[in-house]
């Protein structure tokens, strides 16, 4: 395969994925396949993913930024609560069966889809007013939300959206909103853990940051621009289609989320 042309696959993979990611989640999903296709192994896939993980965060925070969203003093208090429990899982990195993580991701994105569909609405709110509910379930599940991010990624941003958005109650543009910062944080020492054990390929992990940095800063526009409504279709239909192929109902060649 001629080196320009993997290089633009790289950054188209990486724009689709950062829009899906910011979106929604599930991005891992698109570029570790990808990765593997052009010849990595499974722990530098995983690590140059990665690369392209903190930068898209980067670029999202920053979007949302400039569309004044931000409230980094609560972002900040959340992803401390995930970043000791994401250093464990990234340095714990116990291998489970691919067929094992397959099922295990399937049924969580269903069961977030599902668990939608009952959250009671909050009345009187507008949209892009964030009216959070004080609970302090939410610093340990931010824990776990790491651990789990630490060691697999792949799916940890419906894990994460469902989490804030069921224990704090606010709008989907502002689950968004401290996802991107909290994934952002915890992903520094993440990538330190791989690029120190040399599980990074760099011109790779470059072009593939590019791309997601493109697709996340747009991403972060559409989110606010198009509202709740919006994030909650595109995120129904992502978890469906990628819960369906997880349980092989939908059979896709070659298809292999597992990092």
């Amino acid at each position: 395969m001629d080196e320009l042309f993997r290089l633009l696959l790289l950054f188209a993979v990486g724009s689709l994925a950062g829009f899906t990611n910011v979106m929604a989640g599930g991005g891992s999903s698109i570029t570790l396949p990808a990765l593997i296709f052009l010849g990595l192994d499974g722990s530098v896939a995983n690590g140059t993913n990665r690369l392209g993980i903190l930068i898209q965060n980067f670029s999202a925070v920053l979007s949302f930024r400039q569309e004044k969203y931000s409230e980094f003093k609560l972002s900040f208090k959340l992803a401390a609560f995930a970043l000791p429990g994401a250093i464990a899982g990234s340095i714990i990195a116990v291998n489970i069966s691919d067929e094992l993580f397959k099922e295990i991701l399937g049924i969580i994105m269903i069961g977030v889809i599902i668990s939608m569909f009952f959250r009671k609405s909050n009345q009187g709110k507008k949209q892009g007013e964030s009216l959070h509910r004080n609970s302090w379930f939410i610093y340990p599940t931010m824990f776990a939300v790491g651990l789990y991010g630490g060691f697999i990624q792949v799916g940890v941003g419906f894990v994460l959206m469902a989490s804030i958005y069921h224990l704090m109650r606010i709008s989907l543009v502002h689950v968004n909103m401290h996802k991107v910062f909290i994934i952002f944080i915890y992903t520094i020492p993440v990538l330190l853990v791989f690029i120190f054990t040399s599980n990074v390929n760099w011109k790779f992990g470059l072009v593939l940051a590019a791309g997601y940095a493109s697709g996340a800063w747009w991403s972060a526009k559409v989110s606010v621009k198009k509202g709740e409504g919006f994030i909650r279709i595109v995120l129904i239909f992502i978890i469906l289609t990628m819960s369906l192929i997880l349980l092989d109902i939908i059979k896709l060649p070659g298809f292999s989320p597992v990092q």
